[in-house]
């Protein structure tokens, strides 16, 4: 069961998003505020596992709050829920696990509260089995779209592959076009994706073996996926030589 604070100074936003979130299965609101003061009085007392946080509130807005709240010893995770779309890249800043577009619908909220249970849940994973953090401070792979933004977690990316300009995240999940080049990504996750091929980086923590296709070029075999990405000659030594270590 996932805890949930709800911070929006319009009192029949509040509501309707509370009667929304009454509805999914695994949430309980056990807290409403008006205002950013009312919300961190709030975290101290109920201390939730989830805030949906409006932004343009008066006196401490949203982001303003978020800030404060990032800094405590373990904060809860925030969803920020605002009529518009412009401070989805200060919404990274103060990591949020979501940004939904008012007026909010009811599987738009569903899909946010997964990807926040996920998030909660491997969190709560490495801490209890002690072990340690994937080899980068971020923990998740943004992407901004219309719809608002989508975080991805790390440990469920197979890979990162190049086209043109932009970057494709193969995950869990499907795929999603990210604004980040491959060699950046490569030099922030070195220590969990290895480079098989000049457009693609692979989890190794996700990496089977690899086979040769018809055509006698080699390709990975992924765990739990059917993507199978092509390792160049360039790189073929030194994947066969991870391999040995996995």
């Amino acid at each position: 069961m996932m805890h949930i604070l709800v911070i929006d100074d319009e009192n029949l936003a509040r509501q309707r998003l509370i009667r929304l979130l009454n509805d999914i299965e695994g949430c309980e609101v056990i807290g409403e505020a008006a205002s950013g003061d009312e919300a961190l009085a709030a975290i101290e007392l109920l201390d939730p596992d989830l805030l949906f946080l409006d932004i343009s509130m008066p006196g401490k807005d949203g982001m303003a709050t978020a800030r404060e709240i990032s800094e405590m010893s373990e904060p809860p995770a925030i969803i920020f829920c605002t009529a518009y779309d412009e401070y989805a890249l200060q919404a990274f800043e103060v990591e949020a696990v979501g940004y939904i577009v008012k007026p909010v619908q009811k599987e738009q909220l569903a899909q946010a509260l997964e990807k926040a249970k996920k998030l909660n849940k491997v969190q709560r994973s490495q801490l209890e089995n002690g072990k340690p953090e994937l080899g980068s401070a971020r923990q998740n792979i943004t992407a901004k779209s219309r719809k608002g933004v989508e975080l991805i977690p790390l440990e469920d990316v197979y890979c990162f592959v190049a086209d043109q300009k932009y970057v494709t995240v193969v995950h869990k999940n499907g795929e999603t076009l990210i604004d980040e080049t491959l060699k950046e990504l490569e030099t922030e996750f070195a220590e969990v994706f290895a480079r098989v091929h000049r457009n693609a980086l692979v989890s190794k923590q996700h990496i089977l073996g690899i086979e040769k296709d018809k055509t006698g070029r080699y390709e990975i075999k992924l765990k739990d996926s059917e993507f199978r990405p092509m390792v160049s000659r360039r790189h073929l030594t030194e994947i066969k030589t991870l391999l040995t270590t996995l």
